[in-house]
């Protein structure tokens, strides 16, 4: 059995990078560093031949992944609380709630998300990211896919880089927007602060599509969708255009209450502490019996008393 045997063919997206950066955009979910090192091991071919890290790589190139199995995570298996909405032997969906810490990192050893999925299905241990293929923020709610089998990884992965998986998002803003549109505006890390990101020429494409479901004095709710995946790409791309996620304690900026809000609505935003925005929709092909899915999770009580505190205050 194999952890990965997969071919892939380099497109524009990794036209003239070295092997190893490529292969970082194709497959995010492995570090650079292990990717370099299944190219050292002989796991990674490229044009049916031996590679380094450093070669570079051009359109049309073939490459050819075969690594053995071995356990891809080490972190312990904890009781962690999240809601299952759906299950079955390639998949698991989840509701994630906010405050939840998707990977282990730096600050959070322990504690989050993968550690539960580890103590729920101990044999996600032998896929990476213990079958995640995709994340939310630590204080972003919502619906997400994780894998129980390689196959289903392996699909689900390949879908994301394709764009056919569906992720639809709620948002309160500041301001009043007039219109919905399209943001297509690239994400890098920011140059000076290296946990934020920012909108930066030469980044990776970044593109998102928003409409206006409800406006208020002051706030609109907002229907998001992600075309792409960027890391905070919402947040990032709600903040550039100016309209701020309320609540978002990295790209919101200083707290503001519009005059003459009633006190109730006051008292809601300050006490609202994370960005205002949850995934409530998520819609795929299934990897193995190719039927179509669509999952939902409500909006949390938090944020739909801001809603409601936002839907009083506007009459």
């Amino acid at each position: 059995m194999k952890i990965i045997q997969q071919q892939l063919c380099i497109d524009e997206e990794g036209h003239g990078l070295r092997l190893d950066q490529a292969l970082s955009i194709y497959f995010p979910d492995f570090s650079r560093s292990k990717i370099q090192d299944w190219i050292k091991q002989g796991f990674i071919l490229l044009n049916q031949s031996a590679a380094r890290s450093k070669d570079k790589v051009y359109k049309g190139d073939q490459v050819k992944l075969d690594v053995p199995e071995t356990p891809q995570t080490f972190d312990r298996p904890e009781k962690v609380a999240f809601d299952r909405v759906y299950q079955d032997e390639h998949l698991i969906i989840i509701n994630k709630p906010a405050g939840l810490v998707v990977h282990p990192a730096a600050g959070h050893a322990s504690g989050t998300l993968v550690n539960g999925l580890l103590y729920q299905d101990p044999a996600l241990e032998q896929l990476p990211r213990a079958g995640i293929v995709h994340r939310l923020d630590k204080d972003t709610t919502g619906v997400m896919v994780v894998a129980r089998s390689l196959q289903a990884h392996t699909a689900l992965v390949d879908a994301l880089q394709k764009r056919s998986i569906k992720r639809e998002y709620v948002a309160v803003v500041k301001g009043l927007i007039t219109a919905g549109r399209s943001i297509d505006a690239p994400i890098a890390r920011h140059p000076i602060d290296r946990k934020r990101m920012a909108v930066k020429a030469g980044g990776r494409e970044a593109v998102t599509h928003f409409t206006v479901r409800e406006k208020y004095r002051a706030h609109c709710l907002i229907d998001v969708q992600l075309e792409t995946g960027r890391t905070h790409q919402i947040r990032v791309h709600m903040a550039h255009i100016h309209h701020p996620l309320l609540g978002d304690p990295v790209y919101g900026g200083r707290l503001t209450l519009p005059a003459g809000i009633s006190a109730q609505l006051e008292q809601v935003i300050r006490h609202f502490k994370r960005q205002a925005l949850h995934a409530w929709r998520l819609s795929f092909i299934h990897p193995i019996t190719g039927k179509d899915l669509s999952f939902t999770a409500e909006i949390p009580s938090d944020l739909r008393s801001l809603i409601t505190a936002l839907q009083q205050d506007a009459k």
